[in-house]
């Protein structure tokens, strides 16, 4: 009873009720929206809500929280536009849906299983919170380092083209979001004497113009053709397509509870972890990969939304923010004269339960929600491209423009949506140099701890990671992983499986 009566509180409760649901429905709004951030709308939602009670307060933004990692789907799939990073896998099958006409289809499909991931997240956070969080303070800076590398070599599963121009690229993003001072020592790294440049190079004028404004000129030499007729005659999906994709959905929610987990990773790295999973488990897709894949939406869509309790967990009980919601979350709690952290769940336990409790009524106001007006979203690709282009880049530009108020990351995203349009033109993907910009921060930072708590000795550190198992295992993962994306490797998977005789 002690545990139930927090718990139910936001049921029982009519204002905090509508509270959530008001949170949910605008954070997917919000989401959907390039540059509109949750971050961003978290943090302004402290400087209206300081004066308020902590759960009315809790309540919005865990409403905004959870319906913005869901609502960057939808443009994503829709105009082949992330709302927010932990998109960007989304938008590889589902924007090649929306081009058959099945956009209704693939957005039911990722409201479902968006919901089934925060829910297996939201579980975990409630039954095993204490477990993980002992797990994720097993990662060191070596781990964290070898954690980002394994992301960069996700581009054998961004990459349906070539390796070579799928490293390229990734090598490319990396370098991009290298740009600026360097946080440890604030010495100047590629900025060419140009104070534009100092500040860095934001990724999401990266993003928005690599996908959004890309897009919009290729379109360009469509500008003629009709508009695609959205089928949307079942938006949600049969029991069976549920039944058949839910052992994937429990696989990549579990990547996704565990790399919320880990401080300052998050589900876009989790997201894109769950998708390259999803290619090599999946051994007879309907479609290809890249093509309009159903389990290349299943996969990210609940690992993103998985990970959202995962970051709750180092929050709750250990006061280390997950990602950087809940680090705003966190100094949200501080202002109500609250400590998250060990102490909190000895002390006030019912707010453990409160957050639990809200995160579960969010996710059902998530589904409620994001399967309601998808008839209406559907118009928007089957407006005519004349109109059509126009759009995308009004959103581009606002999305650029919201993220800093600067006009100068307008520039860069005009900039980069040019350079991205000459990439797809060759052939280069656009998925990799995105996550190299995501995680050269990681990759970078973490190598640079690891090396100096090693005393720089090279033979210190590889002595380190194989006299630690967890190193261990990330080691040998970034090797296979390279490994299996060499074309000598695929030649003997063939010659192997090859039946004897031929």
């Amino acid at each position: 009873m002690e545990v139930l009566t927090p718990l139910l509180t936001v049921f029982a409760e009519p204002q905090l009720l509508a509270l959530v649901a008001l949170g949910t429905f605008a954070g997917i709004y919000v989401g959907a929206i390039p540059g509109l951030s949750v971050t961003m709308a978290v943090s302004i939602l402290i400087s209206f809500t300081f004066t308020w009670d902590v759960y009315p307060a809790i309540s919005l933004m865990i409403g905004i929280y959870m319906g913005g990692v869901y609502g960057g789907a939808r443009t994503a799939i829709l105009l082949n536009i992330p709302g927010a990073p932990s998109a960007i896998a989304t938008a590889l099958d589902g924007y090649p849906m929306a081009r058959r006409g099945e956009a209704g289809t693939a957005i039911g499909v990722t409201t479902v299983m968006s919901c089934i991931g925060g829910f297996v997240g939201i579980g975990v956070l409630a039954l095993a919170a204490p477990l993980v969080s002992d797990f994720a303070l097993r990662f060191q800076p070596r781990d964290y380092m070898l954690l980002a590398l394994l992301g960069i070599l996700l581009v054998g599963s961004l990459s349906t083209g070539s390796l070579v121009k799928g490293i390229f690229a990734g090598a490319l993003g990396i370098a991009i979001g290298a740009v600026g001072r360097d946080p440890l020592t604030f010495t100047e790294r590629f900025t060419f004497d140009l104070q534009i440049l100092e500040g860095g190079i934001s990724f999401i004028a990266v993003m928005i113009g690599m996908f959004g404004v890309s897009e919009a000129l290729l379109q360009l030499h469509h500008v003629d053709k009709p508009a695609i007729r959205q089928k949307i005659d079942r938006i949600v999906p049969s029991l069976a397509t549920v039944r058949k994709h839910l052992p994937l959905s429990l696989q990549t929610s579990t990547i996704g509870v565990v790399i919320g987990a880990l401080p300052g990773t998050g589900g876009d790295i989790a997201a894109l972890m769950a998708y390259d999973h999803a290619k090599r488990v999946t051994k007879h897709p309907e479609r290809p990969f890249g093509d309009g894949a159903m389990e290349g939406l299943v996969a990210p869509e609940t690992a993103n939304n998985a990970a959202v309790g995962g970051a709750f967990i180092p929050m709750m009980t250990l006061g280390i923010p997950g990602d950087a919601v809940t680090a705003i979350m966190i100094g949200a709690l501080f202002i109500h004269g609250l400590n998250p952290g060990p102490m909190l769940m000895i002390d006030r336990p019912e707010m453990f339960w409160f957050i639990v409790g809200a995160l579960l009524t969010a996710n059902v106001f998530m589904l409620i929600f994001g399967l309601t007006g998808i008839k209406l979203f559907t118009r928007i690709v089957e407006m005519p491209r004349s109109v059509l282009i126009p759009l995308i880049l009004l959103l581009s530009i606002v999305g650029a423009y919201a993220v800093n108020n600067s006009i100068a990351d307008v520039y860069w995203m005009l900039g980069f949506g040019v350079f991205g349009y000459f990439l797809r033109h060759y052939g280069y993907p656009l998925g990799p140099v995105i996550l190299g910009v995501i995680l050269s921060r990681l990759l970078d930072d973490n190598w640079r701890r690891a090396i100096i708590s090693e005393r720089e000795d090279l033979g210190r550190f590889f002595a380190g990671i194989f006299s630690s198992p967890l190193s261990t295992v990330l080691f040998i993962g970034v090797v296979l992983i390279f490994v299996s994306q060499t074309p000598l490797w695929r030649r003997l998977k063939a010659r192997v499986l090859r039946p004897s005789g031929t």
